[in-house]
């Protein structure tokens, strides 16, 4: 497993960064899980330290965790603590329920546009109003179960995961609602 463990405007020891590999090493083995690599960033904040921690699996989720505290350690603790749980209610939920899937996550590429936030910056065109493009780049776009996409999403801590799904190929999304509930949208035409 590769690590990548680093600071953000504070120094990490050597100790430090031994303590961090062999701590994520043993919560992940705990769970029998296969990770491909390991990224741990340290910051801070106020008289705070903050540990961020992003694990991914070989299945193509990601385990993301964060953790704060006065010390170094305990905010490493407490990031290895939300893991460690994350990790467990993953593993229960492939018990119970995604044991048939033999073969790793498969993932498309897909284009990702950030568009400008305010409407006096949109630019007026021939054809009408034109958002303004301000960021392109490139993201995956994983095959999953609706179950398998919304364990990502809870796992990955985001609001929403856009999926293809494998029972019928069709993009889906999965949210988290306002009322705490969780939203699939699957646009396919059922006629």
């Amino acid at each position: 497993m590769r690590y990548q463990i680093s600071g953000k405007q504070i120094d990490i020891g050597e100790a430090l960064s031994t303590h961090v590999q062999t701590e994520i090493g043993t919560t992940v083995d705990k769970y029998s899980q296969r990770p491909t690599d390991a990224t741990v960033i340290f910051s801070r904040n106020a008289h705070e330290f903050i540990c961020d921690a992003v694990v991914h699996l070989s299945t193509g989720l990601n385990v993301q965790a964060k953790g704060a505290s006065t010390e170094v350690y305990a905010a490493f603790e407490q990031c290895k603590e939300r893991m460690d749980k994350q990790l467990r209610r993953y593993k229960r939920r492939l018990k119970d329920h995604h044991k048939d899937r033999v073969e790793p996550v498969a993932f498309e590429q897909a284009g990702m546009y950030v568009l400008a936030a305010d409407e006096d910056e949109w630019e007026t065109q021939d054809d009408g109003l034109q958002p303004m493009i301000i960021a392109e780049m490139e993201t995956r776009v994983p095959t999953l179960s609706v179950g398998e996409a919304v364990m990502q999403m809870e796992l990955s801590g985001s609001p929403l995961l856009v999926f293809r799904n494998e029972k019928h190929g069709g993009v889906n999304v999965v949210h988290r609602r306002d009322d705490g509930n969780v939203g699939w949208i699957d646009p396919r035409n059922l006629s």
